[in-house]
This record gives structure tokens, sequence and C-alpha cells, in this order.
């Protein structure tokens, strides 16, 4: 097996065998889901295509290949371990409507044996298949492809739906059994029943074959889909940990450089195991972070910015835990931007406003410790032990960790409640966990009606605000749209008067009442720039792109639903404008 093969290389090579098997290539799109409301960030490498997946015509054919930036939270406490990341890569390939499961295993195979690629032995891959249940049959079919091609039948497992299922994300929609690869560690087996999808370690899934055949109804049916999709992953950093004979994530070119400086600034050995956890969860974190406000998203109360604050905070609360006091996180930040500055440029081009975020919300939550520290004092002088509801207090409202609080204990002399902390803890974490699955349940796009009416609007809201300006520099800046309303950012330097809304509601409805005609045409991306099309040409498009015309008012790169007329929309209404950071504005409007 080769063993120079860092995460380049390996997307090099993926995309390249795709290309050999008459793949296009799809660019790595934004974080931001553009055209799926039901998710904060991109969680898989199927979101850029859902509307290809349920059907719409791809401008570059049947088959896909791309890398794909991809960030979870469901499992941040897993965070740590040998393998999970909140952000990582994954490689992806899709048959839309195209090959089948023959071809996507057999590729699989070639892919990660064959010495002219990754050459992994044989002897190391294990493989899973799914058992079958009431809904849907045993894959057979997949298991003798398996077997046809070499693979013992005592290295391939049967799974139930929970392990060797995807989908659908939602309480309806596509979807079917998968195959998934397994590369073994060589670590000892942790028991008799020590098995590919253990939780010890022993194995690393490092890719998976989806086959999604079926559609759920919303009786609970799965009926079998016309068009039937293959969409496969392989984790980049998962496979560079396998390609290198490393032990974990945190030791792969990506990492390495992030997970040293931390221990630099904290002094540590670099062997000092008892800190490990602590040091792995900040490299993770301040990744991940770096590459959020690279969309530029700013910390906040609410969704993505959430999400963002929560991982910066939890990282300066495990900077503590290994005694770093001072500001650190913008050095990290340098590391990380220099690591994937050259196939991610928004991260350079975006440098200045990351740190200066990061700066902001690291002081914000040192000065919060501050005052928890007071809030420790007061309750220290008051009680002999700080009972379980206290102390999970000062971890939610002043991120104090519990360790912290016992060390804090021992130094006043006050006994610390741990066990009645964890029950707490436990409770806040189910909490937390169902609303990770709502916000991160990495759906299929919503196309209700009310959803593709709102779409349609904000081509008509884009072009209003441009014109109502007279500015063609006025661009998108973000857009989320659910079947409650729509949100739309847009780059303009102060607050909307009154009259401006009004202006700019008016000209939609307009355009509404004249029954304009929606229509889809695919071309190159140079066509559609020299037709005026409004795009985010920041991103990187495909070769070929669909393009949304509105009557001679609006024409627009996408690839989301549209209704057929503007006759469909009814009443467009702005229901607020508001700033969301420097320069930048937010409409939100729903249609009746």
């Amino acid at each position: 097996m080769k063993n120079i093969i860092d995460s380049r290389k390996l997307k090099e090579l993926y995309l390249e065998f795709f290309k050999q098997k008459n793949h296009k290539v799809i660019s790595n799109s934004s974080l931001i889901p553009e055209e799926d409301p039901t998710v904060l960030f991109t969680t898989a490498g199927m979101h850029p295509l859902v509307r290809y997946i349920l059907g719409q015509h791809h401008p570059l054919g049947k088959r896909l290949a791309n890398v794909q930036k991809c960030l979870r939270t469901d499992d941040i406490e897993e965070v740590g371990d040998n393998s999970h990341l909140t952000f990582f890569e994954m490689l992806g390939n899709w048959s839309l409507g195209d090959y089948w499961k023959e071809d996507a295993i057999k590729w699989s195979w070639e892919f990660l044996t064959d010495k002219r690629y990754l050459g992994i032995p044989k002897e190391k891959l294990y493989i899973s298949v799914f058992a079958g249940d009431k809904d849907a049959p045993r894959d057979d079919e997949s298991a003798k492809i398996w077997a046809s091609l070499g693979v013992p039948k005592e290295k391939i497992f049967y799974f139930p739906k929970k392990d060797n299922w995807w989908g659908p994300a939602g309480d309806t929609g596509p979807c079917g059994p998968d195959t998934e690869m397994f590369y073994d560690t060589g670590k000892e087996p942790c028991g008799k029943d020590c098995k590919p999808g253990c939780s010890c370690g022993k194995y690393f899934e490092i890719w998976n074959d989806v086959f999604m055949q079926y559609s759920k109804t919303a009786e609970g049916k799965y009926e079998l889909l016309k068009q039937k999709n293959v969409d496969t992953g392989m984790g980049v950093e998962r496979t560079v940990v396998a390609l290198q004979n490393k032990k974990s994530v945190y030791e792969i070119e990506t990492f390495k450089p992030i997970v040293d400086k931390i221990k630099e600034i904290a002094k540590l050995g670099l062997h000092d195991d008892k800190r490990e956890l602590s040091v792995r969860i900040i490299a993770d974190h301040v990744r991940t972070s770096t590459f959020i406000l690279a969309e530029e998203i700013s910390p906040s109360n609410v969704d993505r910015g959430y999400i963002l604050r929560r991982l910066v905070r939890r990282a300066i609360r495990h900077g503590k835990l290994i005694g770093i006091e001072q500001e650190f996180l913008d050095e990290l930040v340098e590391i990380v931007i220099d690591i994937y500055g050259q196939e991610h440029p928004h991260l350079k081009s975006n440098e200045q406003f990351i740190l200066s975020e990061l700066k902001k919300e690291e002081l914000k939550f040192r000065n919060t410790l501050a005052h928890g520290l007071k809030k420790f004092e007061e309750s220290a002088k008051q009680v002999k032990k700080i009972d379980g509801k206290n102390a999970f207090l000062l971890f939610q409202s002043f991120g104090f960790p519990i360790e912290m609080t016992v060390e804090l204990g021992k130094e006043a002399g006050i006994e610390v409640d741990e066990k009645g902390f964890d029950e707490e803890f436990k409770k806040h974490q189910q909490i937390s966990r169902v609303g990770a699955e709502k916000k991160f349940k990495g759906g299929l796009s919503d196309a209700s009606e009310l959803t593709t009416k709102l779409h349609t609007a904000t081509h008509l809201l884009n072009e209003a605000i441009r014109k109502v300006f007279k500015r063609r520099d006025i661009i998108q800046k973000g857009s989320n749209i659910t079947p409650e309303r729509l949100r739309f950012d847009f780059n303009f330097e102060r607050k909307l008067t009154d009259a401006e809304i009004r202006k700019i509601e008016d000209l939609v409805n307009k355009q509404i009442k004249k029954c304009l005609e929606v229509v889809r045409e695919e071309m190159t991306v140079e066509d559609a720039k020299r037709r005026d099309a409004q795009g985010v040409f920041e991103h990187k498009y495909a070769e070929r792109v669909s393009v949304y015309s509105i009557g001679d008012f609006s024409i627009e790169i996408c690839g989301g639903p549209h209704v057929k007329n503007t006759r469909e929309l009814g009443k467009f209404k702005i229901i607020k404008e508001e700033s969301v950071a420097a320069g930048i504005r937010r409409i939100k409007a729903i249609v009746e």
C-alpha cells in the first residue's frame, strides 16, 4: 500500500479516477446550503445535488463527482476520539439514474485496492450490507457483487437499517440501503463480538455507497423510485489515516501543525496523553470555526451563529483546562488558513473578517468567564457544597467545565456534586441532541408549494433591490428559505427607510401581477454572465448551469424550485429589515 498519499493527493487521485469513468467534476460548494432550507450547514456531499437527486436534469449529465466540505455537530460529544470531526471533507461520486450497484461497488473496490490508486491491501478491508426488514429485502445483490470481487464471506456483514440504510432525512423522501467499506487498523479486537461498526476503533469506515431506490411516503410505506440514484461518500481525513497508518485523524498533515502549536502554547509535552482530549477538541473546533467564519457568519445566539459561538467558546474552555490563559485562537487560525488557503481561496480573502470576529468573541467570552468566577466566589461564601444544578449553571451560563469547578472547589474547601452535575448534563445533552437532529437532519430540500413560491419571490426581490437603488453592485450575500418566510442578505451600507422598503415591495408585486413566465435554460457560466445573470460568482460553478428568467425582469443562476408563472405567488410582503453584519442588510418576507 502507498504510504505517502496525503489529503491533497487523495483528492487529486479520486477526481482523476472518476473522470476516467466519464464523470464530470462539480464544484466544492459553500458550507451554507443554497438550495436546502432544511439545514443550517452542508452536512453531506449530496446537498448541492438535491434537485437532481429528485429528478431534475443536471447541466453536466448523469455522472458527477466532487470534493465537498461538510459540517456536522450532532455528535459533537464524540469529537476528540480517533475519527469524529465537526468539519470534514467528503469525496463523492453520483449516478443520477445511470449506473447502479455493480459499477458503483466495482469502482469503489478498484479505487481502494488498485496500486495505481490507493493500493490498500485487500485483506485490510471489511464490508457491511443491509440485512433487510419488513420495508425492504436483504441486499444479497450487493453481497454477491462483493463476493465476486474476492471478498471472503466472513468479511461481509449484514447489518440492520440503523447501520446500513440512508434516509430519508425527514419524514418522507428518497432513501435506500447502503454498503459500507471498513479499514482494519490492526488493533486487537475488543472482544469476541468485535466487528465493523464497533466503537472500539479497530475498524474505520472509509467509504459508503448509498443506493437510493425507494421513497418513503407520508403513510410510512417504501415505494420504488422511478429514477434510481447512487450517492457515495468517502471521508478524506479518515481515509488518509488508513493510508498513512496513523492512529487518529489528529496525526495527519492537515491537523498535526495545529495540534503541535496548541501543545507549544500550553507548554505541554508532545506525549501528554492526559490532556490530549482537550488538545484535539481545540484543534477540531478552531478548524471548523475558521471555515464557518470564512462564510462571513458572525458568532450569535441563533442558528449558524450559535453553532459558531458554541465551538469557539468550547475551544477556549478546553484551552483553560490545559493551562492557556492568554488569547491564542488567532495563532491557530493562521495555521488553518496556511494549510487550506490554496484549495479554499475564500479563507485568505476573508482572513481579516475571520480574525476580527474571533478576537471579539474571545474577549467577550473571557469577560463572561470572569463574571463566572465572581458567581462562584459568591456561592462559595454561602454554601459548603455546590450541588449538581448550580455546577451545571456555572457550566451553561459561564462556560465552566466541571473540572474547573471541582478544582476551584478544592481550593475553597467546598465539595462539588459531580454526580448531580452529570445527571443535569445528560438531561441537557438529550435536549441538545434532539435539537441538533432537527437543525442538522441533512434532508433533501423542502420543495413544498410555499417554499417554491418564496424561492421564486427571492429572485424578484434580488432584482427589485438593485433597480430601486439603481446599483448593479448590490449582490446576494446569503439566503435561507422555509415554508414560513424567505430571508435574503445583501450588501448595503445603511438601514433602509420605510419608503424604500415600500418601493421594493411594490416593484415585486408589480411583477407578480404581470403574470410573468418563469423559464429555465441550461448554458455555460460565460453565457450566463453575458446575459447579465445574477450569481454568487465568488463560488465556483460547474461548466454548465441552470439559469432562470422571470420575464424580462430577472435572470439568475439557480438550482432551486420555482413556480412556472408569477401569478402563482400571491401578494409579496416584507416583514422585517435589519443589519446582520457591517455592510450587510437582511430582508425577511412572506407571500400571502
